[in-house]
């Protein structure tokens, strides 16, 4: 049986990419220890400077443990993902010699086809190998992104947007439930623009996802506000369960200057999109990213921004500091902002969203709620981390849950007892 050692960096797209490979190298048993693998995966990413520095330190640490090994007993290295999509194969290869196979993101679909013929072993059929537990699982619908925004490198590493088949989907995720998973998680850099590639919109595949038996949850993320249109959602309000009214719209910015400039594909005003949302779903969660700091900001353009937020009431938001990338269009642009001054009003904002999110949340204290159970503490005998409805895993707050028939994986009725600024204490 196959050791193997695998890193997935970044989003959970890459680590789609890293489950999907795992589980189509036939039986496999997964280590702690790299020294003890036969086969070191580190699936990378790009997106932005620190990203990059954090795979090129990780390789380099992996490189140098890997060293401590005689040659005979070494596993075989190999490196994927967005790093050598952005900076390509040829000059990686030459810089990092003691990787023995680098796997580029426009061959994703042969990844795991390469690893097999490099290891002489057979090539098994297609499958998937969890990392997220039993409760949940990410489901990546898309490849590669239509827009250009002016700031955003993923075009260039990821290409543009391509659909997975929709029977190949439904295949996946239909073995995901029966192995117990109780939500599944759209992913694609938009997951609005499924299906136009071929003709289609969102539902065609939502259509089949939604009938899945024992199927508890279906969440969206990463949902463009152009994308979110009135018949999509009205499409959605007459689902119902296992659909959970919680959308994922990073608008990045609030001023029409700003989102022009980052040639957002909808720059005209932000709050019709939110408004769209509430017109079908009143009671909806919001989460949304913003970034600050972009060239040319000014005082009036960030007050615009703290003034959309504090309006509309986010249940979740994440912010962001400029950084120029190399290669994109905003990181030549005039008007570069002090790095003082973007951490300043990242931390303005954040400090705006965190009173918001601990008001939001107190409005659920004393409710009973579902929550999925995701995983044990460690730290503690009998508690539970979980998610309420409104809560996305990894990028959310977390419910801790304890009481009679709290397990990893179930679904349990909970007392919500007390609430934080991001977290909630429930009792079943």
């Amino acid at each position: 049986m196959l050791r193997i050692y695998s890193q997935s960096l970044g989003c959970a797209k890459t680590r789609v990419d890293t489950e999907r490979l795992l589980g189509s190298l036939g039986p496999v048993l997964t280590v702690d220890d790299p020294l003890e693998a036969d086969l070191v995966f580190i699936n990378t990413c790009a997106f932005i400077a620190p990203a990059v520095q954090e795979s090129v330190q990780t390789v380099l640490e992996m490189v140098e443990d890997l060293s401590e090994l005689p040659k005979s007993r070494r596993p075989f290295f190999a490196v994927a993902g967005c790093l050598p999509g952005r900076y390509g194969i040829g000059d990686l290869s030459s810089e990092l010699p003691e990787v023995d196979l680098w796997l580029h993101t426009d061959d994703i679909d042969t990844w795991a086809e390469q690893l097999c013929k490099a290891l002489k072993i057979d090539m098994p059929a297609p499958g998937r190998l969890l990392s997220t537990g039993p409760s949940y699982a990410w489901l990546k619908i898309g490849e590669g992104c239509r827009h250009n925004c002016s700031f955003c490198a993923i075009p260039s590493i990821r290409g543009r947007y391509t659909s997975e088949a929709p029977e190949k989907l439904v295949t996946e995720a239909s073995a995901l439930i029966a192995d117990g998973v109780k939500e599944l998680i759209l992913v694609a850099q938009d997951v609005t623009a499924y299906g136009t590639d071929f003709g289609k919109d969102p539902r065609f595949l939502l259509e089949k996802l939604l009938q899945l038996d024992g199927l508890e949850r279906l969440r969206l993320l990463y949902l463009y506000p152009g994308g979110l249109t009135s018949d999509l959602l009205k499409f959605l309000s007459e689902a119902g369960k296992p659909f959970v009214p919680y959308f994922d719209m990073p608008l990045q910015h609030a001023h029409p200057d700003i989102l022009r400039k980052m040639g957002r594909p909808f720059s005209g005003n932000p709050q019709e999109a939110v408004d769209r949302i509430r017109k079908w779903f009143p009671e909806a969660a919001l989460r949304t990213t913003m970034m600050v700091g972009f060239p040319g900001e000014t005082e009036e353009h960030f007050r615009t921004l703290r003034d959309f937020v504090e309006k509309n009431r986010f249940h979740h938001m994440g912010v962001f500091a400029y950084q120029p990338e190399e290669g994109t269009e905003a990181a030549e642009m005039e008007g570069q902002l002090d790095d003082e001054l973007k951490e300043w009003r990242k931390d303005a904002l954040m400090e705006l969203q965190s009173g918001i999110s601990e008001d939001i949340l107190s409005q659920y204290e004393g409710q009973r709620l579902e929550i999925l159970v995701d995983e044990t503490s460690e730290e503690w005998p009998g508690l539970h981390m979980g998610r309420a409805w409104f809560q996305a895993p990894e990028v959310d707050g977390i419910t801790y849950v304890s009481g009679p028939g709290v397990e990893t994986g179930a679904i349990v009725e909970a007392d919500i007892t007390e609430t934080r600024e991001y977290d909630l204490i429930a009792l079943a």
